[in-house]
């Protein structure tokens, strides 16, 4: 069985916790309008005005004017996360971190020793409540993608369990909009359709849907049925280390997708670290409001798991290498594969001296990070990053 733990307005909830007088005030962990920042993450009160994750500053202001706005301190998100998972590796060590704040946990053999999948899960959401003080939504299922639905659904702070003979009286009566993948525009198709369930989508014919929408008709007829037989990959036995972000809004400005590559990549990066991987092949993924999806790759001359190094490799291929499109950005990923662990010569996008103060750099800022939750520390471009 698989559980998938998803931390409620993680940002926001921290922030928080830190800070008792913001409760129950609308709160937003972003940039500023001044400086075309972006809303990193909003808390329940703020969302009740349609405020929401990846929104323009400007847009969130003009939505809430009154809203707390707070500056991120991903440095300090990071410490609390990886408290988080340390409680995830007592009850498993099978934990695939999606980002830092949700994560897959396959706790099959596990049961034995903690009692079964829901008791685990109801076990982990204790114990993050009363060692942090902070609120998680579980789904418990013996798949990836019911599990993912099920912690959705109840926020914040749910918690439901799928039983396997149960998946499809589960997903039947559920919206179209909840399979992945499904957006603004394919949602529009369907609707044409008439078909606004899952239980109507399980019974179109596979024919028909790929049709339709050609492999993706397939996906969507497999996630309809249930089926998902991914597993849950922990980092260090993962062939690659990814991480993306689907938006609630397309965007299209540049800024706001660059600090949103900024903090996907740092994220990779510092999870490579973590386990001493090196990488030596980087891509990207995109995908458009038509479902239309992109990969771009590119080769380094040597395996690195330095964050500018990744981060400068990974903003060629998004800003220069994708196709030139008018159409604004639903998802947005970044990873690195082909791992390596030994050191060489070559010299990759910057000479040897610069190459060691950036190791320096990510040593002293993974070191803060693990000790104190927090860094002097910034990188030039963040969520509240400029534009150039």
């Amino acid at each position: 069985m698989i559980l998938h733990i998803d931390m409620d307005a993680f940002y926001a909830s921290v922030e928080e916790r830190d800070n008792p007088s913001l409760v129950g005030k609308p709160v937003i962990v972003g940039g500023s309008v001044e400086g075309r920042g972006v809303v990193a993450a909003a808390n329940y009160v703020v969302r009740e005005f349609g405020v929401h994750s990846a929104m323009s500053a400007a847009r969130a202001q003009r939505l809430c004017p009154h809203a707390i706005v707070i500056k991120p301190r991903i440095e300090y998100y990071a410490e609390v996360s990886r408290q988080i998972r340390e409680i995830f590796e007592q009850f498993t060590p099978l934990v695939e971190p999606l980002s830092l704040d949700e994560a897959f946990l396959d706790v099959t053999g596990s049961e034995d020793l903690f009692g079964s999948a829901a008791e685990i899960g109801r076990k982990i959401k204790y114990r993050i409540w009363s060692e942090l003080k902070l609120t998680a939504s579980v789904g418990v299922a013996n798949s990836k993608f019911v599990a993912k639905i099920a912690s959705a659904l109840k926020k914040p702070d749910g918690f439901v369990v799928v039983d396997a003979d149960a998946v499809q009286a589960f997903l039947d009566p559920l919206p179209v909009g909840r399979l992945w993948g499904v957006g603004r525009v394919t949602g529009q198709v369907f609707d044409r359709l008439a078909i606004r369930t899952i239980g109507q989508l399980r019974q179109m014919p596979l024919n028909r849907l790929k049709e339709l929408f050609g492999t993706a008709g397939e996906h969507y007829w497999q996630l309809a049925q249930g089926i998902d037989g991914r597993k849950v990959v922990p980092d260090r036995e993962a062939k690659s280390i990814s991480n993306e972000t689907t938006f609630a809004e397309d965007i299209s400005d540049p800024a706001i997708l660059r600090a949103w590559f900024v903090d996907l990549v740092e994220q990779v990066a510092r999870r490579m670290r973590r386990h001493d991987l090196k990488g030596r092949s980087v891509e990207i993924k995109v995908r458009f409001p038509d479902f239309q999806t992109v990969t771009r790759s590119l080769t380094l001359a040597e395996p690195t798991n330095i964050t500018r190094e990744l981060l400068e490799a990974g903003l060629e291929l998004l800003f220069n290498r994708l196709p030139q499109r008018q159409q604004p950005i639903r998802l947005l990923g970044f990873g690195v594969s082909r791992f390596d662990g030994s050191e060489k010569s070559q010299q990759l996008l910057f000479d040897q001296p610069d190459r060691q103060r950036q190791q320096q750099l990510d040593r002293i800022a993974d070191q803060i990070a693990e000790k104190f939750g927090k860094s002097a520390i910034h990188r030039g471009t963040r969520l509240d990053k400029s534009r150039d």
